[in-house]
């Protein structure tokens, strides 16, 4: 389980997201421990383009045997940005996952439609890797019938 923890798992990126000149693209990782989150982060900084965004917002939760119960978030000056993000992933019960959404200021405020387009590459990235859960809900009909 040592092994796993050093190791750096694969990284996946999304599809960049345009609006106003701002761009979003976000990068997902399979993470089963927070050595592995500093980690993916520290190497998608080493490509030029992700250190140079503006906001590299993150968020992870794990649930396993060797990271035990974590989760996080941060904003990197996107405020707000960093919690939406972790409540998204809580949303989905999305677990030993990492999601970073960069993101590159275009010059133009977008106001609340920024967070739109983050959570458009977290939920994005989560679909397509299985990270989805679907949650069964159950309904039980009970039916009284009277005879006379």
């Amino acid at each position: 389980s040592e092994l796993l923890v050093s190791e750096l798992p694969p990284i996946y990126d999304g599809r960049i997201i345009t609006d106003r000149k701002s761009e979003f693209q976000g990068h997902l990782a399979p993470v089963y421990h927070i050595k592995q989150v500093h980690m993916v982060v520290n190497k998608l900084k080493e490509n030029k383009k992700i250190a140079d965004a503006t906001h590299n917002i993150i968020a992870y939760r794990i649930d396993s045997d060797i990271g035990g119960k974590n989760s996080g978030s941060y904003d990197d000056g996107e405020h707000h940005a960093g919690n939406r993000m972790l409540h998204l992933l809580e949303q989905m019960d999305a677990k030993n996952v990492l999601v970073v959404v960069s993101r590159w200021y275009g010059g133009i405020h977008l106001g609340p439609d920024r967070f739109r387009h983050i959570n458009a590459c977290t939920k994005d990235l989560l679909e397509e890797h299985g990270y989805m859960r679907q949650k069964v809900v159950l309904i039980t009909f009970i039916i009284i019938i009277n005879y006379f």
